[in-house]
């Protein structure tokens, strides 16, 4: 019988390398609807910002249980492993639908089933530089920044600076959702979350922040039983360069300053944009926002006695009349014992896969009348 498969051909090649065969598209979900007591409570909740805990526990719910539904199916194909399992969310009918896809791989060994949020190229690449993979895991938070931090963030913002209210919150979720991510995967026997990939998404009147990566576990790092997981946002491409190089990772590391140009510095930058030339009020408010996030971060990998950041990336979002600067990175240190098994990588493990179905953003289906 004819296998079906999401993998390409690069990711076939790699896990042929490391002793699998492709196996079956394997899909799992979940429709919720969040339900009246629910809405009323983060109806409340909202009023004070900060973690809506019921809209949090029923994403995560939806989520886990088209997880646990994609796994149950690649067990009875009798697949040793899943790779590229995404958890996606959809709005259908008024109710929200969880979706879980991935990729089966089989092999000879006998063993517990894994699973990662990575494709067959990372999983390679996992498996070269020492890591076993355990299972994806997930860390999510839904949040709100309530109506009373709304109105005095409003407030601050008619002055130039931090509105520190909002950086609060957002630093909060950003570091929540990446304690509950490290926590699953300790559940999970891991002592290690790579491969983090962090999306923010509106959800029922809130945002949720969601974090997805693989669990997995090194010998060179620390048991899980003695602490937290260490974490990181590096691909596995990355984690197998910089295990030759002899770093391993110690934690995802971010910072989060939202800022206010203030009234007296928008009406200043609303006439200068009249005029050729540098808006001086906006350059130094972005400059300051910057350092201050990179500062944070900076702090946090001192604090754990990291020798270095790398992969450090900064986004900025504007928020009304606020601007929100981000930087993230992961924080390492030279670990004796994390060098790769092979010298280096195949040209497969690193090719990007071409997407070949692109739909343009105003594409529409059109009724072909036959009498016009």
């Amino acid at each position: 019988m004819a296998i079906l498969t999401g993998l390409s051909g690069n990711e076939m090649y790699c896990l042929g390398l490391k002793g699998f065969r492709p196996g079956e598209l394997v899909i799992g979900n979940s429709v919720h609807s969040l339900g009246f007591l629910g809405g009323i409570g983060a109806g409340f909740q909202t009023v004070f910002g900060g973690e809506v805990q019921q809209v949090t526990d029923i994403i995560s719910e939806g989520r886990h249980e088209a997880q646990a539904r994609l796994e149950a199916e690649a067990v009875k194909h009798g697949a040793q492993a899943i790779t590229g399992v995404t958890s996606e969310l959809r709005t259908m009918q008024g109710n929200t639908e969880f979706l879980s896809v991935g990729s089966c791989a089989h092999s000879d060994t006998a063993g517990k089933l894994a699973s990662t949020s990575g494709g067959g190229q990372q999983f390679y690449c996992m498996l070269d530089a020492g890591y076993t993979p355990r299972r994806m895991v997930m860390g999510n938070v839904a949040y709100s920044v309530g109506v009373a931090g709304g109105l005095m963030g409003a407030l601050k913002s008619m002055a130039r600076g931090e509105i520190r209210e909002f950086s609060d919150i957002f630093n909060q979720t950003r570091h929540v959702a990446l304690l509950r991510i490290a926590k699953e995967a300790r559940e999970a026997g891991a002592n290690a979350v790579i491969g983090i990939e962090t999306r923010i998404m509106p959800f029922k009147g809130v945002h949720e922040m969601l974090m997805l990566g693989t669990a997995a576990s090194h010998p060179a790092l620390p048991p899980s039983a003695t602490s937290l997981p260490v974490t990181s946002d590096l691909t596995a491409e990355e984690m197998w360069n910089l295990a030759a190089l002899g770093y391993m990772p110690l934690k995802l590391v971010l910072g989060t300053a939202v800022y206010a140009l203030g009234i007296v510095g928008g009406v200043k930058a609303m006439f200068k944009s009249f005029s050729r030339g540098e808006i001086t009020d906006l350059t130094s408010l972005i400059y300051d926002a910057r350092e201050h996030a990179i500062g944070l971060v900076r702090k946090e990998a001192e604090e754990i006695g990291a020798d270095d950041v790398v992969g450090l990336k900064t986004h900025i979002h504007e928020i009304g009349n606020l601007i929100e600067f981000m930087a993230i990175g992961t924080a390492v240190k030279k670990i004796p014992g994390g060098k790769p098994l092979s010298d280096t990588l195949p040209a497969q493990a690193i090719i990007q896969d071409r997407d070949t179905w692109i739909t343009e953003s105003d594409y529409s289906f059109a009724t072909v009348n036959s009498g016009q």
